[in-house]
């Protein structure tokens, strides 16, 4: 995502907690591409903001602060569950080639369908790709077949990962090595089984990127994001080197970068009260 300068930063800390309206969260399953997808909603603003979780991700273990306190006057809040994970199962999760494109024109289509009709004038993007860095990608007006294209070709692009990236991953392949508390809610909703199955899938599906000639998704691609562009990255991330926000920054013409100190790969969750101010302020702007 984007955050603004430092200045901006340091006087948005200064105003409130996030405002919140209401505090129903409905669930539902609806068919997208053949597919019964799993999404949760909350809010009841004119403004819908999607909530795109990443490697086994879903509404219930990514972003349950931001169901809970992103203000709800201001904005519809929809968090879903790509195919093959959380409770959009089955199908069981696969990565073809094209599997980045596949949860892309997933997440756009389900934002046509009729529970987002009142809503879907406008929406915005809140994404963890697959550096797990974080993206608002606010897309203005959403009119006509053209526009939904277009909102499909720039959540695409956002799928970005550079060949350095993969060495730093693959080192998660083997659920048994992680911390207790991060694999406790995914064994959770999975069970042993797929959870570790599903993440040895991912590491090979992202590896394969690396057999490329350029050793990238789409970096080429990411000058043709016009939307405006939020991007936030934490500084004590492990997984994911800094140099990767920075060349996001860079490439995707008028984004803004927030670099957070104390941040790491969950930083959405460990300091979800300055994570929604600062995507509310970006929203609005």
């Amino acid at each position: 995502m984007a955050w603004g300068s430092a200045g901006r930063a340091a006087l948005l800390m200064c105003r409130g907690p996030a405002a919140s309206y209401g505090t129903s969260v409905t669930s539902a399953k609806v068919q997208v591409n053949g597919v019964n997808l799993h999404y949760q909603q909350t809010g009841e603003g004119s403004h819908a903001v999607l909530l795109l979780p990443g490697m086994l991700g879903s509404g219930q273990t990514d972003f349950g602060p931001q169901l809970k306190s992103m203000n709800k006057q201001l904005f519809t809040i929809v968090a879903w569950d790509p195919r093959g994970y959380g409770q959009s199962i089955p199908p069981s999760r696969d990565f073809p080639p094209d599997f980045f494109e596949r949860d892309a024109k997933d997440a756009v289509d389900l934002m046509q369908l009729y529970p987002y009709k009142a809503v879907q004038l406008k929406y915005s993007l809140v994404k963890v790709i697959p550096v797990d860095i974080w993206f608002v990608n606010s897309t203005g007006n959403l009119r006509g077949k053209n526009r939904s294209w277009q909102m499909y070709h720039d959540v695409s692009l956002l799928e970005c990962l550079s060949k350095n990236f993969l060495p730093l991953n693959t080192g998660i392949r083997d659920v048994s090595k992680w911390s207790e508390k991060v694999k406790k809610p995914l064994e959770e909703m999975y069970g042993l089984k797929y959870f570790a199955k599903t993440c040895e899938a991912w590491v090979d599906g992202i590896s394969r990127f690396a057999e490329k000639s350029d050793g990238n998704i789409c970096q080429e691609l990411l000058p043709d994001i016009k939307c405006p562009t939020f991007i936030i990255h934490g500084e004590k991330d492990p997984l994911v080197p800094r140099a990767h926000a920075e060349y996001i920054h860079k490439h995707i013409k008028g984004s803004r970068l927030l670099l957070m100190a104390e941040g790491k790969h969950n930083l959405h969750l460990r300091f979800a009260e300055e994570f929604n101010r600062q995507v509310e302020d970006f929203l609005q702007t």
